[in-house]
């Protein structure tokens, strides 16, 4: 409105800092915490972390600065999430997968001041400060978090409970000047010479939690099940969400089929979320471990494309799965399939194949949308052309640490470009066909890798599947499928060719098939350059082939 002036003095940067605040009054005496025979309130919550804030402050942290954790899921790393911003410093959550030179490559990327480390991770820290200490570098403090009475023996470090108590739970919150401002940097996959360190705004996790609470469909005071790492995409902004709405939060050290169903028997849990991994884990559970579902639980996936055949056992378990899709730079998810009511008349298979979408942009993302990448025009709603998933909007990440020229690039043409190949359905829905760099190219046919793997994965006898190229001489690259079999079952490869033949073009089928573990990242993605590297070393199909 014209002559409108906003006053300052009423105006506070959004930041989720905001949600701990108001849960610790609004739930105070609700159960905010939950690991093992730990539990804390969120009126105790709000305390420890305004603690663990001021407690900061005596190290010399101050506005900017960067704290490092290096921890599973458990009780330090989710107050973490609230102290560190409190203190007006960055979080960053460490991959707890790394080995010390990627660790210590990270600490000197980010100039962290502190690094905070669960006891089963010490050993990895030291060995990253050792590698620090050779090039004159001045070293993070070290404070240890261990776990009851497991810590290393005589250790001379500073603990996280002494240290938290060092704080003045009356500490003033450090706001951030503008709402802009980062609360977070979390690293994407990279090597150890170009990590990208991704940069999340008090804007953009504010905005991307309350998305994140209406994605999930969560009421207030809901009971979270942490079988997503923290340390990844800040939880996909989860950590911030469940305090949003006053709920609680199991923690899950370790990400195990029977420490699921314990703990949802045990808690009554109602929401979790998960890579497809995960509901592979939970439809393959032996029947000695699986319990009957005490309620419906919401689960969302993401971080890979879930095969079909695992949402229709997930949802004969009880589970109600949702389907979202994202990166690192979109503060994990930044799409939804949403339901649509008409869909349910569907055969149960037709259901699978819609859940397998990625569908929308979620209410916090202004645009999703697929484009030629070099014309930069949408593709057709044909659910044919294929072209590259862009994004625009506030939870978009603010930018690529220390590296402007990868962020250029990333956001080349005003959108910030995946790298991922979808098609767009009438209804405006996208399918993710491919990663760029993981389609195949045979004889001139593109062939999409999950079209393939699907397709596996509704084989009786196969657990675990990825699919990648092959040297070929007369084709240019085929189908190399890699398998892991379900205890018990048995399977050839002539049988699985055929198998994907009856069901496939006869060029998208697999012309080999390795039986084998597959090799995953922490967040259950397949680590398909490994299966690219090893396929490569097998050497070029010589012989042509008399047909496809």
């Amino acid at each position: 409105m014209e002559g409108t002036i906003r006053c300052s003095a009423n105006y506070v940067s959004l930041s989720p800092i905001s949600f701990l605040l108001r849960s610790g009054v609004v739930y105070s005496n609700r159960i905010s915490i939950v690991y093992g025979d730990v539990k804390f309130t969120w009126a105790e919550t709000r305390r420890r972390c305004l603690q663990l804030a001021s407690a900061f402050t005596h190290l010399g942290i101050s506005r900017g600065d960067v704290v490092a954790v290096l921890a599973p899921n458990i009780p330090a790393i989710y107050e973490l999430h609230f102290a560190v911003p409190m203190a007006g410093a960055v979080l960053s959550t460490l991959n707890i997968r790394h080995d010390s030179a990627m660790i210590s490559v990270l600490l000197k990327h980010s100039e962290a001041k502190v690094i905070l480390v669960d006891y089963q991770f010490l050993d990895v820290a030291n060995g990253a400060l050792h590698i620090l200490s050779k090039e004159n570098i001045k070293l993070p403090h070290l404070i240890l978090i261990p776990d009851g009475d497991k810590r290393p023996s005589n250790s001379p470090i500073m603990e996280y409970e002494p240290f938290l108590a060092m704080g003045r739970p009356n500490f003033e919150v450090v706001w951030p000047n503008d709402e802009w401002d980062p609360i977070a940097l979390n690293y994407t996959s990279g090597t150890t010479s170009s990590p990208k360190g991704v940069v999340y705004s008090h804007r953009g996790a504010y905005l991307n939690s309350l998305s994140a609470v209406l994605l999930n469909e969560m009421p207030s005071m809901p009971v979270y099940l942490w079988t997503v790492p923290m340390f990844h995409c800040n939880g996909w902004c989860l950590t911030w969400a469940v305090a949003a709405q006053g709920g609680t939060n199991i923690c899950l050290r370790n990400v195990t089929a029977e420490g699921i169903f314990t703990s949802i028997d045990r808690h009554q849990v109602s929401h979790m979320g998960g890579a497809p991994t995960v509901l592979n884990m939970i439809i393959h559970a032996p029947p000695s471990i699986r319990r009957p579902l005490p309620r419906k639980v919401a689960v969302m996936t993401g971080g890979a494309p879930p095969p079909p055949q695992v949402l229709f056992m997930m949802d004969e378990l009880g589970f109600n799965v949702t389907h979202s899709y994202g990166l690192t730079e979109t503060y994990g998810p930044g799409t939804v399939c949403a339901w649509k009511p008409e869909w349910s008349s569907l055969s149960r298979d037709e259901q699978a194949k819609i859940k397998a979408r990625q569908g929308l942009h979620h209410i916090g993302m202004e645009e999703v949308d697929v484009k030629d990448p070099a014309s930069m025009k949408s593709v057709l709603p044909d659910a044919k052309t294929m072209g590259e998933v862009m994004f625009r909007g506030n939870v978009v990440m603010n930018g690529y640490l220390k590296n402007a020229k990868a962020t250029e690039e990333a956001f080349k043409g005003g959108w910030f470009r995946t790298g991922d190949l979808a098609v767009k359905h009438p209804d405006g829905y996208i399918e993710l066909k491919d990663r760029a760099k993981d389609i195949i190219i045979s004889g001139g046919e593109n062939i999409s890798t999950i079209e393939v793997e699907s397709v596996l994965f509704s084989h009786p006898s196969i657990l675990d599947a990825a699919v990648v190229g092959r040297p070929d001489d007369y084709w240019g690259e085929t189908p190399c499928a890699f398998v892991k079999l379900k205890d018990g079952n048995n399977a050839t490869m002539d049988e699985i060719i055929k198998y994907c033949r009856d069901r496939l073009p006869h060029y998208m089928a697999p012309k080999t098939v390795i039986f084998d573990d597959l090799p995953k990242t922490s967040t259950g993605k397949t680590q398909k350059f490994v299966l690219r590297q090893r396929a490569k070393a097998m050497g070029s199909i010589t012989k042509p082939a008399s047909k496809l």
